[in-house]
């Protein structure tokens, strides 16, 4: 048996559930899972929650105000150090009755006399899908070596259940990185701030598993309170006081069923044409730009808008810029002309053509919406106000549909929500994270939980997928902190 010696549980259900699987891992009916930990050895215990992008979406990168709450739904981490270097990793899947294994060497990371790079890194774990998953994971180790200096002669054993669905538009990568990189700091009693945890994770996603997210998600996850929705100036990361979720009004997510991605192509054009636009509005504005990396980064020498695109305000986009920008541009029309953008984590592909005036203009009117959002959300809710606040969530919706983001799923839960509208206490929604699928965020009553089944369950026959319904949160992982717990031959 397991004694937790610090930490406490939070009285999180999920958390004392998590305890009590390791107090009877030996009767497990996975044999790998059995004899997985040293009873006699420590084990640090974390969790991280996913989010609902409630306003500012794939704003994030531009610089964007964003509101974000974090789900009643984590990922709990149990981890070990190993004496042996060896990376051990098992992903409890279908209420632990399988699971996905995966094991390195730390050596694995290392070539001549240092450690890899992460071209390197994203190679090792991408020749083989099997093992694609685990980068989130392992990846950690290679950020906090190669970002922090960390030296780790050991390796460890890793245990992970998530209650957090994969593909959601919900940030399981975010609550997965963030649980991992939290039990790494405290099982090897690093000194790491809880915000550099979050650029940290966000590294692991961009740089390891190759994903070009923004670190709303992971500064979500480290930092989300109960209740109360986490408000970031992604600036780059600008923490403003979170603001408390009315008693006046409730927060929902309806799965569509519609798996989403942001390692898809799609949220990473929209991504990629964002940059461009910026790129080619700062050629007109006449901003200096030096050329960086090899043709496909430039620096933009830029105290207009301190280098985000959101500051740029709409009368300015309108008057001076939205004209001149293409709809459409071949990649190596852009580089030939423009050399590069300012994104660290995306590339122009020479032989694609992307969509530049309507991705460019999604975060320069979203960031005016999440801060009239707030704004409103913080006075007095009269029903005038909530309708409000409900089209600002459908005009964000719309955005996502003419960047090319949205889904026929989505569009269908959206619709029913329009439908249903006031008089079943239902006042707006939205796609959330990054599209082309996932969950739909509604805003409504608290009394309004009869209308949320009743969408769920006409979009179930109507689709034969039966969605899943989100509702509730909980504390993020800096708040939560860690538990020790110590093994029965201590």
């Amino acid at each position: 048996m397991y004694m937790i010696t610090q930490g406490t549980t939070h009285g999180l259900k999920d958390v004392e559930t998590f305890v009590e699987l390791l107090n009877n891992l030996t009767d497990h009916p996975l044999e790998s899972v059995r004899n997985f930990f040293d009873a006699d050895a420590d084990l640090f215990v974390t969790r991280a929650p996913g989010r609902l992008d409630i306003m500012g979406g794939i704003a994030d990168y531009s610089g964007s105000l964003i509101l974000e709450m974090p789900l009643a739904e984590a990922t709990l981490v149990a981890l070990q150090r190993d004496p042996t270097r060896n990376i051990r990793i098992v992903s409890l899947r279908n209420d632990a009755s399988e699971s996905l294994e995966f094991e390195m060497s730390l050596s694995d990371f290392e070539g001549d006399g240092r450690w890899i790079d992460y071209v390197a890194s994203r190679l090792f774990f991408q020749r083989d899908k099997s093992r694609r998953w685990a980068a989130y994971v392992a990846g950690a180790f290679l950020v906090l070596m190669r970002e922090r200096g960390v030296v780790l002669s050991e390796g460890a054993r890793i245990l992970i259940q998530s209650n957090v669905p994969e593909g959601k538009g919900v940030s399981s990568s975010a609550a997965l990185e963030v649980a991992v990189m939290q039990a790494l700091v405290a099982a090897f009693e690093l000194e790491i701030e809880p915000a550099q945890i979050a650029l940290l994770c966000q590294k692991v996603e961009n740089l390891v598993a190759d994903a070009p997210c923004g670190v709303m998600d992971q500064m979500t996850s480290v930092f989300g309170e109960t209740d109360r929705l986490f408000a970031m100036e992604c600036q780059p990361a600008n923490v403003r006081p979170s603001l408390p979720v009315p008693d006046a009004v409730s927060f929902w997510g309806i799965d569509s069923g519609i798996r989403h991605s942001v390692s898809g192509g799609d949220y990473g054009s929209v991504r990629t044409g964002a940059f461009m636009g910026y790129r080619i509005i700062a050629s007109i504005a006449g901003l200096k730009v030096t050329n960086s990396i090899a043709g496909q980064m430039v620096q933009i020498e830029d105290s207009k808008w301190n280098g985000y695109l959101c500051n740029i305000s709409p009368y300015e986009f309108e008057r001076y810029y939205e004209s001149l920008l293409p709809d459409q541009i071949i990649g190596r029309e852009f580089l030939s002309r423009y050399v590069g953008t300012t994104d660290t984590v995306t590339s122009v592909d020479a032989q694609r053509s992307y969509a530049v005036r309507t991705p460019t203009a999604h975060p320069i009117y979203e960031n005016v919406r999440v801060r009239a959002f707030a704004d409103l959300l913080t006075g007095d809710l009269d029903e005038s106000v909530l309708g409000q606040l409900g089209q600002m969530m459908y005009q964000s919706n719309d955005s996502y549909s003419a960047c090319g983001l949205g889904s026929w799923g989505t569009d269908l839960i959206v619709n029913k929500v329009r439908t249903a509208g006031a008089d079943a206490g239902l006042y707006g929604a939205k796609i959330t994270g990054g599209g082309c699928g996932g969950t739909v965020v509604i805003l409504g009553r608290p009394t309004a939980g009869d209308a949320i089944r009743d969408i769920a369950g006409r979009y179930a026959r109507k689709t034969g997928y039966p969605p899943r319904i989100f509702h509730g949160s909980s504390c993020g992982a800096a708040q939560f902190g860690h538990l020790k717990l110590v093994g029965r031959g201590q």
